[in-house]
């Protein structure tokens, strides 16, 4: 009678210890999750980094500030006899490549028409938007402003360009300093071409998403070497929903560089494929 006496009491004291680790179980992950919650909700929801497009676009203009000195203008047609050693050597140089605009043929009427009545250059300066985040949950970014437009004269002094041999396309976006209308707009040959991004498209980055990135086509008044920066809006699972201004690795506010063509060069070259050889616009003198 003793033996289960005390054997009843023990199963008493275990199930009460077992029930009570139970009951604590939920309010302790409960903590831990709102804990999570609250760090992940108190980091910067994205950085943002910006480079120069790379690729060598279908057609270019290179913007220099000196002249060309006589070897190196033998240089590009003897040494660097094709498209993109050309390219490359006068990037070496210290040019500064600008590529076609892009052809929206497929954009709707409006903003065709605002291309056609605006006085804009038709030189685009491109370059690479990479987006991340570390966040455990998503982050959407669903709009975009150009901020703090500051313009000078270009201070270009040499033009050598790689005509056009047709319209040119861009996949990614494309915009003008200051925006038109509606930009940036959508430049891929697709379905909403011409159409504002961000009216139909955003950027998610964190949650175990890859990284977010755009190209981007912008486009400054001809004769200008224009900064600029951008805020964009955001909206997370924390039920924040703000714009905020894009900062540098420095933490300074983002300022973008977009240059055009200079509208009182000195020198201005041209390329001629077949056969190749470089030609002065002006004396239609060429090096061959």
């Amino acid at each position: 009678m003793t033996l289960l006496v005390m054997l009843s009491v023990a199963l008493v004291a275990v199930f009460r210890d077992t029930l009570t680790d139970y009951l604590m179980i939920k309010p302790s992950v409960t903590r831990e999750n709102d804990s999570n919650a609250e760090y992940d909700a108190n980091k910067v929801p994205f950085t943002v980094s910006v480079r120069p497009e790379e690729d060598e676009p279908e057609a270019w203009t290179m913007v220099l500030d000196r002249a060309l000195t006589p070897e190196e203008k033998q240089r590009l047609v003897a040494v660097e006899n094709d498209r993109s050693g050309a390219f490359s050597y006068l990037k070496k140089l210290g040019g500064r490549p600008l590529a076609d605009e892009a052809t929206l043929e497929n954009a709707p009427k409006r903003y065709k028409d605002q291309l056609a009545s605006s006085t804009l250059g038709g030189d685009a300066d491109g370059f690479q938007m990479n987006v991340m985040s570390t966040r455990s949950t998503s982050v959407v970014i669903n709009g975009w402003q150009v901020t703090d437009v500051t313009c000078r004269k270009s201070t270009g002094h040499t033009i050598v360009r790689l005509p056009t041999q047709g319209g040119a396309s861009y996949e990614g976006l494309q915009l003008h300093i200051p925006p038109l209308v509606g930009e940036p707009v959508l430049s891929d040959d697709t379905e909403g071409q011409g159409e504002s991004y961000f009216s139909t498209h955003y950027i998610e980055v964190g949650g175990g998403q890859p990284s977010g990135g755009l190209k981007v086509q912008a486009i400054a008044p001809l004769g200008k070497s224009c900064r600029w920066g951008i805020k964009v809006r955001y909206t997370d699972p924390y039920q924040t929903a703000r714009w905020v201004q894009l900062k540098d690795g420095n933490g300074k506010p983002l300022r973008i560089r977009t240059d055009s063509v200079p509208t009182d060069a000195r020198q201005e070259w041209v390329f001629i494929v077949q056969p190749w050889r470089l030609c002065e616009t002006q004396t239609s003198k060429c090096i061959t």
